[in-house]
């Protein structure tokens, strides 16, 4: 409905209104519900239609991304070019920039909310003139449930702290992370943190990285001791800020260290409704962490007999708890559970009787490794690998290597190999390839990621833009990621990423292997060591294998075999590889 003279149009939620005009008296007037949402308006009296703001498409590959950090407040101005949020995609912690002038008038997607899809909305902004506290939340806004948002149902219920307060929660350190171990806290309760500071060392699914703080305080409180595992999301410590007694502070009722146990129950008679060992009743379907998949397991519970009550059929750590409370379920004893004893289970009975040490020892598996036999499994099942080997002579690349080596050059064999890979991949970009949502990805850029093994298993660090560096370049940049990988300080952009991996077992006098491919990518070489042979002539020659193990639905047999006799040609005759830093002595190579 237009009102004369009026210098806007207007929606009123409540339905009637009076507004002075001039010197006029407007009477008050009944808007139906149905057009309410074809008005807007720039007043104060209404709420203001905000702008979306949704997740942008920071990556050629990027699906979905974690709000790391937002770099503006509500109610803070935007001016085009700002930086408002920091975004983790599947590359890198990337700076989401935003073009037009405005106001953050709502953050819908809060920092640390992982899988926000692409397009998916995460903030609103308003014209520079408008209240931004009146912002209007769409009603088709799609907000992600507690099973999109990777934090946990036991810590995140608790109650807004007070002010002054900030509770801590375990950080997505990569985006595959979905929990941590806290291997040590680098400040103690009561110590003061400036921004900047690091708090604790934390071990991801790929390495030890470092937790710092950006604002300023007093640790408080440690939740989470040193050696606890703990979900994305779940509470760790509590902050305070300066000036504030911070041992007089408030927990939150609903949160409790990792590794404490559930509450016993108060009664202890057996449970009239507790399933039996073995004939537990089918599952729901409902969605639940593991936290409450443990609390099932111990307790003999199935899913199917608890109505969950978070969103999107939801089953919450509280739900099972309070089954367990309301109808006395006690814990299921362990001999219950297996249906016979095994052979491992005698021996150490036997051994325990005699008084004798156990003959096996359990060995805890790190994060990295877990995900790395989950990522191969998983590689070695969706994938169709296909496999093609070459042998490549050595003796002229020995021979510049140590020509290199007078003019105090130290560049390895590992290093060449890169350098002829990475033109290699120049000259064939079918290799050069992503295989995502069935459609493959040709990059333009080679990266090269090289594959490190540690005391934690096995990382692959990437050297950036392979072909635009020389061998002492490649050299010295691997011998850092290396040192780096080993030391478990690596970056998150210094190993997420890359287009082609190579493998190389050589220095460990392993002849010939077949790698596992690294998805997304479509293709990794295994190298083995050179080995000394005699030729048709019987002279001797150094000869090394390599193999290419390939994504068969990205690439076919004739695209693997063009690549390899590439890169033999190129291995074979290094003098350009080299041709950088050794421009003196290489005329005397033919």
């Amino acid at each position: 409905m237009v009102i004369p003279k009026m210098a806007q149009m207007v929606r009123c939620r409540i339905g009637y209104f009076t507004l002075k005009c001039s010197n006029r008296v407007v009477p008050r007037v009944f808007l139906p519900l149905k057009y309410q949402r074809l008005c807007f308006h720039t007043s104060w009296l209404l709420n203001v239609r905000g702008k979306e703001v949704l997740m942008p498409s920071l990556s050629p590959t990027m699906e979905a991304g974690t709000i790391v950090k937002w770099l503006k407040k509500e109610g803070e101005k935007i001016e085009p070019g700002d930086a408002i949020a920091d975004i983790q995609t599947d590359k890198a912690v990337i700076t989401m920039e935003y073009d037009d002038e405005g106001i953050l008038a709502k953050i819908i997607i809060q920092e640390g909310a992982k899988d926000i899809k692409v397009g998916q909305l995460i903030a609103l902004t308003v014209e520079p003139d408008e209240d931004w506290k009146s912002v209007e939340l769409p009603s088709s806004t799609s907000i992600p449930s507690a099973a999109s948002v990777s934090v946990s149902s036991e810590s995140t219920e608790s109650a807004t702290p007070p002010p002054g307060q900030q509770n801590l929660a375990m950080p997505a350190l990569s985006p595959t992370m979905t929990s941590g171990t806290i291997v040590k806290w680098l400040k103690k309760e009561g110590d003061e943190i400036e921004p900047g500071d690091a708090i604790a060392d934390i071990q991801t699914d790929k390495a030890v990285m470092t937790f710092e703080i950006d604002d300023e305080g007093v640790l408080a409180k440690i939740i989470s001791s040193e050696g606890s595992q703990v979900e994305v999301g779940q509470l760790i410590a509590i902050i305070v800020e300066k000036g504030m007694d911070w041992k007089n502070i408030v927990l939150p009722t609903t949160t409790a260290p990792v590794k404490s146990s559930a509450p016993a129950p108060s009664v202890s008679k057996p449970a009239a409704t507790a399933a039996p060992a073995g004939l537990k009743p089918p599952s729901s379907g409902q969605v639940y962490g593991l936290a409450v998949k443990r609390l099932l397991e111990e307790y003999g519970l199935s899913s199917g007999q608890i109505k969950g009550t978070g969103r999107v059929n939801r089953l919450l750590k509280s739900d099972v708890l309070s089954y367990i409370q309301t109808n006395n379920v006690q814990k299921v004893k362990l001999e219950a559970v297996s249906p016979k004893t095994t052979k491992a289970d005698a021996a150490s009975r036997i051994s325990a009787a005699a008084g004798k040490p156990s003959s096996y020892e359990d060995i805890p598996v790190s994060n990295i490794r877990a995900v790395i036999a989950k990522r191969l499994g998983e590689s070695k099942s969706t994938i169709p690998h296909s496999y093609s080997t070459i042998d490549v002579k050595l003796d002229k690349l020995i021979d510049i290597r140590k020509k290199l080596k007078v003019e105090n050059i130290k560049v390895s064999v590992n290093d060449f190999i890169t350098k002829a890979v990475a033109h290699a991949l120049l000259e064939c970009p079918d290799i050069n390839t992503l295989y995502q949502n069935g459609q493959i990805i040709r990059i333009p850029r080679v990266d090269i990621s090289i594959a490190v093994a540690t005391p934690t298993g096995l990382i692959t660090p990437i050297v950036f833009d392979t072909v635009s560096k020389s061998l002492p370049e490649i050299s010295e940049t691997i011998k850092e990621l290396a040192y780096k990988a080993k030391e478990g300080k690596l970056k998150p952009q210094e190993f997420q990423g890359g287009t082609f991996t190579i493998s190389n077992l050589g220095m460990f006098g392993i002849k010939e292997f077949s790698a596992i491919i690294n998805p997304p990518q479509t293709a990794i070489l295994a190298v083995g060591s050179g080995r000394e042979e005699l030729d048709s002539s019987i002279s001797p020659i150094t000869r090394m294998t390599v193999t290419l193990s390939y994504d068969r639905r990205a690439i076919s047999e004739d695209m693997a075999a063009d690549f390899l006799a590439v890169l033999r040609a190129m291995l074979e005759e290094p003098t350009f590889l080299a041709v950088k830093r050794a421009r003196n002595f290489m005329n005397q190579v033919e």
